[in-house]
């Protein structure tokens, strides 16, 4: 599996400005931070998204989306997986992982989905 990706400026980017309020200035360090993101979340053409203030907003805006609504998809399935698993119906904990697989869109949550009913492949 990739490394995490680290989301940490991007999340203190969407709290300044999608939640306080702050301007969103485009600096060279910005519109790097937004485009390396977009990557990591699967948006495509970012550059163009980049060309004005309001298109650099969207984009912030659904980068943020799509990092805590992945996010918050894996863990709730996870937790309903392990359940699943502790249970012993394994056959409802592999559909926790594709009901995942089937929607999520960023490349670091399908690999940890893909993952965990990898895992899962040798059970009943």
């Amino acid at each position: 599996m990739t490394t995490q990706p680290d989301w940490d400026a991007i999340r203190d980017l969407s709290q300044r400005v999608l939640r306080e309020g702050a301007p969103l200035v485009l600096t060279e360090d910005t519109r790097a931070l937004l485009h390396r993101t977009a990557d990591e979340v699967a948006i495509p053409d970012a550059t163009s998204a980049l060309q004005s203030d309001d298109g650099a907003l969207a984009l912030l805006r659904e980068c943020s989306h799509r990092i805590s609504e992945g996010s918050n998809r894996l863990m709730d399935a996870l937790d309903r997986m392990y359940r699943h698993q502790d249970a012993g119906n394994y056959e409802d904990a592999r559909k926790e992982m594709r009901d995942v697989l089937s929607v999520e869109v960023v490349p670091y949550y399908r690999e940890a989905a893909q993952g965990q009913l990898d895992d899962m492949a040798d059970t009943p």
